[in-house]
């Protein structure tokens, strides 16, 4: 699939704010998960978006081509999702941490496309 630069960058740091949203002060409510990230360094930032996107950002690129329309984003079954993870995932894992390698990436790779925005319409978007 061909994300757009802005497109991934939403999708990893919606992902990045839901591994963050797990933290026991946001999770309990103390702490925003806004808050949480702004509060965060930049180098943590960096460490925590370059993290992600090395188990996120190869899934993304490989999935297949959809037709997207304005408006709209790009729609994968869990199934399309799961069986493109699966094969990214290394040969060297034992059967059962593979199984648990696939389910949780996959479940974060959904976090990321469900914080792709809409794509935009390229006719709309030309300066005139």
């Amino acid at each position: 699939m061909r994300f757009t630069e802005h497109e991934l960058t939403a999708a990893l740091t919606g992902a990045a704010k839901s591994v963050l949203a797990s933290r026991k002060d946001v999770r309990k409510g103390r702490v925003d998960v806004d808050t949480a990230w702004e509060a965060l360094g930049r180098y943590e930032r960096f460490q925590m978006l370059d993290a992600l996107g090395a188990q996120i950002l190869p899934v993304l690129v490989a999935l297949p081509d959809v037709d997207v329309a304005p408006g709209t984003r790009a729609t994968y079954s869990p199934k399309q999702v799961s069986d493109v993870v699966a094969s990214l995932v290394e040969d060297d894992l034992s059967r059962l941490r593979r199984v648990v390698v696939v389910k949780a990436r996959t479940a974060l790779v959904q976090t990321a496309l469900a914080n792709v925005p809409p794509r935009l319409d390229p006719d709309a978007t030309q300066l005139a």
